[in-house]
């Protein structure tokens, strides 16, 4: 593993590392963010996932997230939103393919061999980031759009493997919407009960375990409607009476301004989770 960059921030350091993925079968890169308390002791890690088009650096650079990290005394880890490399399958736009990973184990050929984000989100960078660094398994899981929709499905498939989950403008129903259609159908196949795994909304139904869910959304978002839909999270959880807190923030839109504007409050969200 080598560190690609290192930069002071907040008392602690903010890192990039590449390193190689056996389970995506190519080279991958992460940030994660070492506040000043990481010098003296374990501490626990916050995943975030970032959505469609991103790499780590969006989340690094724009989020703001390392002031809170450093308060809270919690590392910060933001793997890549998908494979990369020259062997690695790609498609014309934006919503799939490198940069569109879904946060899923894809089952369709050509993307079977190298799209299996939730895996190495979940089991393989977790395993390389408590090896390598001072880190607990103390673990909470956060996300953005088709991140949010990584981390919700994530905390949903794996009860007790996280302390903790939120959210900013997740896609809550990838089954039921444009950008899950055309992912899911490239990823996963035609059938659609195999969406269901993969899907926030469907798995509550079933959850094992009753996490809070935090998650805010912009009344201003461009995408709430069409993509996003965060009412059908409101009637799951009420359905399965999971607790829920969803915040609708006037004015805000998809950007990273909304998410410099509460990521505060989410890395807050899981400090306290993670004290208990």
């Amino acid at each position: 593993m080598d560190r690609i960059e290192h930069r002071a921030s907040f008392g602690g350091f903010q890192d990039v590392y590449r390193h190689v993925s056996t389970v995506l079968d190519c080279s991958m890169t992460f940030g994660v963010y070492l506040p000043p308390q990481a010098a003296l002791r374990r501490l626990p890690v916050l995943y975030f996932l970032s959505g469609l088009t991103c790499t780590e650096q969006n989340f690094v650079t724009k989020a703001g997230a390392q002031r809170y990290a450093a308060e809270h005394g919690v590392i910060i880890v933001a793997p890549d939103t998908s494979p990369r490399g020259e062997d690695v399958p790609d498609a014309e736009g934006w919503d799939l393919g490198k940069g569109a990973g879904f946060y899923v184990n894809a089952t369709q050929p050509p993307w079977s061999k190298s799209y299996r984000m939730h895996d190495y989100v979940v089991h393989e960078l977790p395993a390389l980031v408590e090896a390598t660094f001072p880190a607990t398994d103390v673990r909470g899981i956060c996300g953005h759009s088709m991140g949010g929709h990584g981390a919700l499905v994530a905390a949903l498939k794996h009860p007790g493997r996280y302390r903790s989950v939120s959210a900013l403008s997740p896609i809550v129903a990838p089954s039921k919407v444009p950008w899950g259609h055309k992912a899911f159908s490239a990823y996963l196949g035609d059938d659609r009960e195999l969406w269901k795994e993969w899907d926030a909304c469907a798995l509550l139904a079933g959850a094992r375990e009753r996490l809070p869910l935090l998650v805010d959304q912009g009344d201003a978002d461009e995408f709430l409607a069409v993509q996003l839909k965060p009412e059908l999270l409101r009637a799951a959880c009420d359905e399965a009476s999971h607790p829920l807190t969803l915040r609708m923030q006037p004015g805000y839109d998809h950007s990273y301004y909304f998410i410099a504007s509460f990521i505060g409050d989410h890395v807050a969200h899981h400090a306290a989770a993670f004290a208990d």
